[in-house]
C-alpha cells in the first residue's frame, strides 16, 4: 500500500507524507460518513462520536501498518545497502572500472541504511520533534564514540542502553534503542560475512582477465561458456599437435618460424580428423543397415527354398500314390 511504499523510501519526508496521506483520506471518509448520517435523526453528540471513532480507526490502521513494516527493518536495511552499493545516483547498475572510491560508496550506503532504521524507530504522526537519528549516528557511526564505548577501562554512558527514546512516548515507539543496537550489529555482521566470501579460483581468474561486467555476462549466457569451452579444447589439441613447448626449447625465433610452417597443416589435419570422426557413425550405421537387410534377404530366400522343397515333396508323394492305385 501507499504507507508501505513511503516507509520503503525512508527519508526526511516519509512521516510528513504519511501524515498528509492520513489527513486527506480521513477527511474524505469523514465527509462521506457525515453526509450519510445527515439523513438520520440523531443528536450531534452521537454523530461526533462516530466521526471521532472513524478518525481513530484510520490512525490505528496506519500505526498497525507501521509496526508491521518495522518488523522487517533488518531486511529493508540490507536491501537499501545492496541497492545503493550496486547502483549509481541515477539508479542504474554500477559499472565497476577499478577507479571507484569503494570506501565512500560503502559509507553512503551504510548511512542510508541507518537513516532507514531511524525513520522506522518511532511513529511521527504528530508535530513532536525527536533526536533519534542523531542518537543513532553518534552511537553507531561516530568512530570516536564507538572507541570510547568499547574501551573497557573507561566507563561511559551508552545512549542505546534503554528501552525508550527521549521525547518519544512508549506507545509511539516501534523499535527501542536496545533493539536498534541489536539490528545494527546484525546488519554489520551480515555485511562482514558478505565481504569475507570469496569466489572459487577459476572465478577470480575470470574476473581478473575479463572484468566484472564481462564475467557477469558469461554467467547470464551459458552459450558463451560452451563456446569458450570448445575453443579451449581446440587450443589444447593444437598445443599437443604442434608440440609448442618442444619447439621453443631451441629459442623463441626458431620456435616461431617452425610453428608458422606447421600451424596451417596441423589445423587442416585436425579439421580433417574431426570430419572423419563425424562421418564414422553415419558410415557404421549404413553398414549395419545393409548387413541387416542382407541377412533378412538371405533368411527370406532360405525360407522360400524350404517352402519350395516341401511343396515339391508333397507333390511327388501324391503322384506316387496315384500311380499305385
Amino acid at each position: 500500500g501507499p504507507v508501505e511504499a513511503l516507509l520503503d523510501g525512508a527519508n526526511n519526508d516519509t512521516w510528513p507524507s504519511i501524515k498528509k496521506l492520513l489527513q486527506r483520506e480521513t477527511e474524505s471518509a469523514v465527509s462521506g460518513l457525515s453526509d450519510a448520517l445527515s439523513g438520520f435523526d440523531m443528536d450531534e453528540k452521537t454523530k461526533e462520536k462516530m466521526l471521532t471513532s472513524l478518525e481513530d480507526h484510520a490512525r490505528g490502521v496506519v500505526e498497525a501498518k507501521a509496526r508491521e513494516e518495522a518488523g522487517r527493518a533488518l531486511i529493508r536495511m540490507k536491501d537499501r545497502f545492496s541497492t545503493l552499493f550496486s547502483h549509481d545516483s541515477d539508479s542504474m547498475p554500477r559499472v565497476w572500472t577499478g577507479k571507484e572510491d569503494i570506501r565512500a560508496i560503502t559509507k553512503t550506503a551504510r548511512s542510508a541504511s541507518l537513516k532507514l532504521l531511524s525513520v522506522m524507530a518511532a511513529i511521527r504522526l504528530d508535530d513532536n520533534v525527536d533526536n533519534i537519528e542523531n542518537t543513532l549516528t553518534s552511537a553507531l557511526v561516530d568512530t570516536k564514540n564507538n572507541a570510547a564505548v568499547t574501551d573497557r577501562s573507561i566507563t561511559t554512558f551508552d545512549p542505546l542502553a534503554s528501552s525508550t527514546w527521549e521525547q518519544v512516548p512508549p506507545a509511539k515507539t516501534l523499535i527501542t534503542p536496545v533493539q536498534c543496537k541489536s539490528l545494527w550489529r546484525q546488519f554489520r555482521e551480515a555485511n562482514k560475512r558478505n565481504n569475507n566470501w570469496l569466489p572459487p579460483p577459476w572465478a577470480i581468474v575470470a574476473l581478473i582477465v575479463l572484468g566484472f561486467n564481462e564475467f557477469m555476462t558469461l554467467l547470464r549466457n551459458p552459450l558463451y561458456l560452451g563456446v569458450i569451452f570448445v575453443g579451449f579444447l581446440i587450443i589444447k589439441a593444437l598445443w599437443v599437435q604442434l608440440d609448442i613447448s618442444g619447439e621453443f626449447r631451441n629459442g623463441a625465433l626458431p620456435g616461431l618460424l617452425s610453428l608458422s610452417t606447421k600451424f596451417l597443416p596441423t589445423v587442416m589435419n585436425l579439421l580433417r580428423k574431426l570430419a572423419e570422426e563425424g562421418q564414422m557413425p553415419a558410415t557404421n550405421s549404413s553398414r549395419t543397415n545393409q548387413a541387416v537387410a542382407s541377412k533378412s534377404f538371405q533368411n527370406g530366400s532360405s525360407s522360400s527354398n524350404m517352402s519350395s522343397s516341401a511343396s515339391s515333396g508333397i507333390t511327388a508323394s501324391e503322384n506316387s500314390t496315384t500311380k499305385g492305385e
